[in-house]
């Protein structure tokens, strides 16, 4: 699949939810009760209004009864022992002007973390702070990356990480031009 292919496919995720949610005979209402979202910040999500957060998507999938990479490719994953992700060909979704991600296990199945490969841009608007369940792990590859956790700044070059409970609000923005960092988020607590 090239990378056009896949931001194409990823742009289709909201389709993909409202689809299946519809196959399965689930309300929109349900839906938001299930995965406890706000209705009003459900539909914005199914309508395209609204980026989905990573972890909102576990969620969604979840009920749903699929794997994430339904969601963000419309295939199945295919792979259970191992899935090798070549450079530059994970599954690219560009959040919003700014923060694109890379998932680089998109074709695992029944994975408990996912990995993504962040790519930041400072002379875009920061994103806004997101809490989900979890944890969360972020290493620099590239530039700086200034990683806030509750009320904490902590400003990381390449080769610095930070573990963190990622139901603390948190947000990640570039410091002086582009950054890149992998972040890995463990979704269900163990």
């Amino acid at each position: 699949m090239n990378e056009k292919t896949q931001t194409e496919f990823a742009a289709h995720v909201p389709e993909r939810i409202k689809e299946l949610r519809e196959i399965l005979e689930i309300s929109a209402l349900d839906m938001a009760k299930d995965t406890n979202i706000p209705f009003d910040t459900y539909t914005k999500y199914e309508n395209g209004d609204l980026d989905i957060p990573i972890s909102v998507l576990y969620t969604i999938a979840n009920r749903l009864g699929t794997d994430v990479t339904v969601l963000l490719t419309g295939e199945e994953a295919r792979m259970d022992s191992a899935a090798v992700c070549r450079k530059g060909k994970g599954v690219q979704i560009e959040r919003y002007p700014g923060y694109e991600f890379s998932s680089l296990a998109y074709n695992f199945k029944h994975r408990i973390m996912e990995p993504l490969l962040v790519s930041l841009d400072s002379s875009k608007p920061q994103a806004q702070p997101v809490s989900h369940s979890g944890q969360e792990f972020n290493f620099v590859t590239e530039g700086q990356v200034m990683v806030t956790v509750g009320k904490g700044e902590h400003v990381l070059s390449p080769g610095d990480s930070i573990y963190f409970d990622a139901r603390i609000p948190h947000a990640q923005s570039a410091v002086n031009g582009r950054a890149q960092f992998l972040t890995i988020i463990l979704e269900k607590n163990s």
